[in-house]
């Protein structure tokens, strides 16, 4: 498989893990939290048990796009680097988002 569409791989793989932690972590703090399913969608919130099954969603798709696509090593820069950018770009945009709701957009 050509080189680069393994780190798109793991890009999006990254992304879908940095996804999982929020939905599990609520899930088992018992806390309703923002999933797709809820109405309006990636607004309203789900509960703790549909975060924790969307957060396992995520971490097999992560697992998939990562482990399962090529050879991953994370002691190889470029690889690491494409899954901790898939990471943060997704998390940065959702902080913003999904700060509107759980109070982390304040000003200081």
């Amino acid at each position: 498989m050509v080189a680069w569409l393994q780190d798109v791989s793991y890009f999006f793989g990254g992304a879908f893990l940095a996804n999982a932690v929020p939905h599990v972590v609520s899930g088992l703090m018992g806390r309703a939290f923002q999933t797709p399913f809820a109405h309006p969608p990636g607004e309203g919130l789900s509960s703790s048990s549909l975060n924790v099954i969307w957060g396992f969603i995520n971490l097999v798709a992560a697992y998939l796009l990562i482990l399962r696509v090529g050879n991953f090593d994370l002691r190889s820069a470029e690889s690491a680097i494409a899954l901790g950018l898939g990471a943060l770009l997704l998390s940065l945009p959702l902080s913003k988002r999904f700060g509107r709701f759980n109070g982390g957009n304040l000003q200081g």
